[in-house]
């Protein structure tokens, strides 16, 4: 059996090399704030987020090896370490509380604090680190053979492969910049329409794509497979039920409507529909569809914490080895021990002791979880939204039943629910991390440290990005729907309150079994049906494109999968520059900076057509006819 005596890593247990240094926190500092930011925009737009590791391990090899001339992959590795931190912290964070803005808006609480936001997100993600350590040994190195750590060990790959950092790094640059422009002359300048559409209004249907650069790069990532459920659950949504509903609803008055199905179409047109019954029908989907992946993974999840127990058991590590060595159990203990009593008692976080015990049993069982599961499946496929979910409807009904309803219920649920969503997403990234730093030949400890940096760089600011991009737009909206934030506060308000239409909930939780039984992956296609097409449809776009690439007969493998690698380092880039140009949007419309040229120039949609084919051209460009200057 492979086991540590025989695995030998990289950089020798005996030789000492650069880790923790002034470069590296600095880098791993900007790229956990960029990716964090980045990814917190893409997960309120369109309710999914994607990984940093390798777009940060890359820009990390081209600015120390290329760059500053140095050859130093375990400096390179802290620099993703760090970064990739900021993109956890903000999955978990975007899904659950953006719904404390929600409320307030409403009219049901007040608007959460800076430092509310702050120190859930801070002890989600210190805990989801902490709670990680203690299983490194068991997880990581024990079962180095049997758990693959997909992403982990792709990460080590890239860096292993660092004479190609310089190129490659140009390609994620090279994302960011052409997104940036292309999402700030869209929606800074508004020169071209945002979205290209086709509306029947006797049919009562409507189709459209939106040409953001961030979805055709999602769609390119998740691939055709995922992209095509997405969009075939906007199709039913959009050129089935809505006509539906107006076909047979048109002259009814049906809640949560306030005016009649056929007043609201004459209004707000095939939206209008969809906003007030089908995304209802989403959410009892995409609930069904969590729980469902819950209980398909209960077998594996039982005997994954029963396993991680049994080798933490005999995993006493008393090796003197640098590559042995993790932060002391003492102090991981203790650390523990303070968040959850600042969870418990401080005033900003709307947590009882109660909230606080489930934090501890909830946070610690999906952090084992997560950890050994993204080891087996890759992260994309950790049902983290299911654990959220679950601990959301056991966090709510506890809370009900122990006297703690209305408001302060449901904002206190929430407040559990993103601690939990927060340590599951960040104990998932650190395994992935310890992986890569396992096969490299890195120091656990320092690495341990490094995530540590990232999750306090990352807590600090995304309170900012959250408050910023309410400030400017307001969730809900258009602009940033925040669809995931959207669907836990249903659920909560639901069990809180019965403010639910659970007619139409019901009609999307029996969809879900359907398709269950028609062997069709639910998620995927109740996140579809939840989105507007029009999001869904560029998604759509950027899978095509990815499979056209990959049923390509005449390349050979080794080509085809270099060709998409760096597809995928370009569309990483994409997503980041038109996050980041998001939160520029954001500070232009808090501080009342308009740049709006469309009263002058306006493309129209022919404009926005061509912009579309010019994404996918430069899709191509960076992948497919991207010259190979590696070996000139």
């Amino acid at each position: 059996m492979n086991n540590k005596t025989e695995f030998k890593p990289y950089i020798p247990a005996e030789k000492i090399t650069p880790e923790i240094t002034v470069t590296s926190i600095i880098m791993g500092i900007l790229l956990a704030i960029v990716f964090g930011a980045a990814n917190a925009y893409l997960g309120l737009r369109v309710g999914l987020t994607v990984s940093a590791s390798i777009p940060a391990a890359v820009i990390s090899m081209g600015v120390i090896r290329v760059i500053m001339k140095k050859n130093s992959i375990l400096e390179s590795n802290m620099v993703q370490t760090i970064g990739s931190a900021g993109e956890s912290l903000a999955a978990g964070a975007i899904f659950t509380l953006p719904a404390l803005f929600l409320w307030a808006e409403e009219g049901k609480g007040e608007m959460p604090s800076l430092i509310e936001i702050t120190l859930i997100a801070l002890c989600g993600g210190l805990l989801g680190v902490l709670f990680m350590i203690p299983l490194r040994n068991a997880l990581i190195v024990k079962e180095h053979a049997t758990l693959l750590y997909p992403e982990g060990t792709a990460c080590a790959d890239v860096l292993l492969a660092g004479e190609e950092g310089g190129a490659n790094a140009s390609t994620v640059f090279a994302g960011m910049g052409i997104a940036a422009a292309f999402k700030f002359i869209v929606d800074g300048l508004k020169a071209i329409p945002a979205d290209i559409s086709a509306k029947f209004n006797s049919f009562k249907g409507e189709l459209g794509v939106e040409i953001y650069p961030a979805l055709l790069g999602v769609g390119y990532i998740v691939g055709p497979r995922i992209s095509s459920y997405m969009f075939v659950g906007s199709l039913v949504g959009w050129m089935v039920l809505i006509p539906l509903i107006c076909l047979f609803g048109s002259d009814i008055i049906m809640y949560p409507g306030t005016t009649t199905i056929g007043e609201i179409f004459a209004e707000k047109g095939a939206s209008g529909i969809w906003s007030s019954y089908i995304r209802y029908i989403g959410a009892g989907a995409i609930a069904t569809g969590g729980i469902i992946s819950l209980i398909k993974s209960l077998p594996l999840i039982v005997t994954t914490f029963r396993d991680s127990m049994r080798s933490m058991k005999g995993s006493k590590n008393d090796s003197t080895l640098r590559t042995d060595k993790d932060l002391p159990m003492t102090f991981v203990i203790a650390a523990i021990v303070a968040l959850i009593i600042i969870i418990w008692v401080a005033p900003a976080i709307p947590v009882n002791f109660l909230g606080a015990l489930i934090i501890v049993i909830f946070g610690f069982f999906f952090a084992t979880v997560s950890s050994r599961m993204v080891g087996m499946i890759g992260s994309s496929n950790n049902p983290v939204s299911g654990m959220a979910i679950a601990t959301l409807l056991i966090a709510t009904f506890s809370l009900k039943a122990s006297g703690q309803t209305g408001i302060a219920g449901m904002t206190g649920a929430i407040a559990i629910g993103g601690v939990i969503c927060i340590i599951a997403a960040i104990a998932g990234d650190t395994s992935q991390d310890l992986k890569t730093g396992f096969i490299l030949g890195a120091t656990p400890k320092k690495q341990q440290i490094g995530e540590l940096i990232g999750v306090v760089a990352a807590g600090l600011t995304i309170g900012g990005v959250l408050y910023l991009l309410n400030e400017a737009w307001g969730y809900g909206g258009d602009e940033v729907p925040a669809p995931q934030a959207t669907l836990m506060k249903m659920i909560v308000e639901g069990i809180m309150g019965d403010q639910l239409p659970w007619n139409l909930v019901f009609i999307g939780v029996f969809l879900a079994l359907a398709l269950e039984i028609l062997r069709i992956p639910v998620m995927p296609f109740a996140i579809g049906l939840y989105l507007p097409i029009y999001l869904n449809a560029g998604i759509m776009v950027g899978g095509i494109v990815r499979g056209l690439m990959d049923s390509r007969k005449k390349v050979d493998e080794k080509t085809k999968n270099k060709q998409s690698t760096d597809g995928t380092l370009y569309c990483a880039g994409m997503i980041a520059g038109e996050g980041l140009v998001g939160i520029l949007l954001a500070l232009f419309a808090v501080f009342g900076l308009n740049v709006d040229i469309s009263s002058k120039i306006n493309l129209g949609e022919i404009g926005g057509l061509i912009f579309l084919v010019l994404l996918v051209l430069s899709i191509l460009k960076f992948s497919v006819w991207k010259k190979d200057k590696t070996n000139g």
